[in-house]
């Protein structure tokens, strides 16, 4: 009977190092391609700022370079977003002032760049703004207090939470996504809403395990890794917070985040 137990034992270890290497696998591979976007990055600037050396470009040309420079840019993001996961699970934050309202506006105009048409094609023409927002069919609603206070936490880690839930909301939305956000003077609570499909009550905590994907719903083609919320709870978590799903079948989804206005690290009162 020990014997079994012991070859249980021995079974149990050998999994978790199997699981350990292939975490590291993984977690090298991404580090390892900041390399090569490096590399496209600064060669498409070298095209677009020292033109007297390699040549005059068309507009259409130089729209085209700009486009792709900001694509490689928002790689080389979107892998340090995921190492931002691994840091945080680590304990490893970068801590600093900043202000909620403008790391939110940034962050929803970020996914509008990665998933909207429209956006895409104010980019290619140098007009993206803030007016994309309302355009795009997305309903920001900031209480006045969020637009005068600061935060102190990982803005990098924030930034990726409000990025990953607003993709989401957009990515299953039929017409509409509201982005609401207040503040009590200690934490910050958002609301990110979709008119979707809704999700049935045993898949709510299935969303946010790691590659776990439901099946999609007539009209969604596009099919995630199931990584975007898993990550985004794992470092709501990690900064002090949580992320929870209202929904119904058929109802569409609340996400909510709550965050500490003034995260773990020492720094200056909110």
């Amino acid at each position: 009977m020990r014997e079994l137990e012991s070859h249980g034992d021995q079974r149990e270890v050998q999994e978790r190092k199997r699981g350990f290497f292939k975490e590291l696998q993984i977690e090298f591979l991404i580090h390892e391609l900041k390399d090569p976007l490096a590399v496209i990055e600064t060669g498409l600037r070298m095209l677009l700022e020292k033109k007297g050396s390699f040549g005059d470009l068309t507009p259409k040309q130089e729209r085209t370079l700009q486009r792709s420079l900001r694509a490689a840019r928002k790689a080389r993001a979107m892998l340090h977003g995921l190492l931002e996961i691994g840091r945080s699970e680590e304990g490893f934050f970068s801590w600093a002032l900043f202000s909620p309202a403008r790391t939110i506006r940034e962050a929803i105009m970020d996914a509008l760049e990665t998933m909207e048409v429209a956006a895409q094609e104010d980019l290619a023409e140098g007009k993206m703004t803030e007016e994309i927002i309302p355009r795009a069919g997305i309903s920001l609603k900031l209480d006045p207090r969020v637009e005068e206070v600061a935060m102190f936490q990982d803005e990098a880690k924030f930034s990726q939470i409000v990025g990953n839930l607003v993709k989401n909301a957009l990515h299953h939305r039929q017409n509409l996504v509201e982005v609401k956000a207040t503040t009590d003077g200690i934490y910050l609570n958002m609301e990110v809403t979709d008119d979707g499909p809704g999700i049935e009550p045993e898949h709510r905590e299935l969303i946010f395990r790691r590659y776990a994907r439901l099946e999609q719903p007539t009209g969604i083609t596009r099919r995630g890794h199931g990584l975007g919320l898993a990550g985004a709870k794992i470092l709501a978590e990690a900064l002090g917070g949580s992320l929870e799903v209202k929904s119904e079948k058929g109802g569409g989804a609340t996400f909510t985040l709550t965050l500490p206005l003034k995260g773990r690290g020492e720094g200056p009162s909110p």
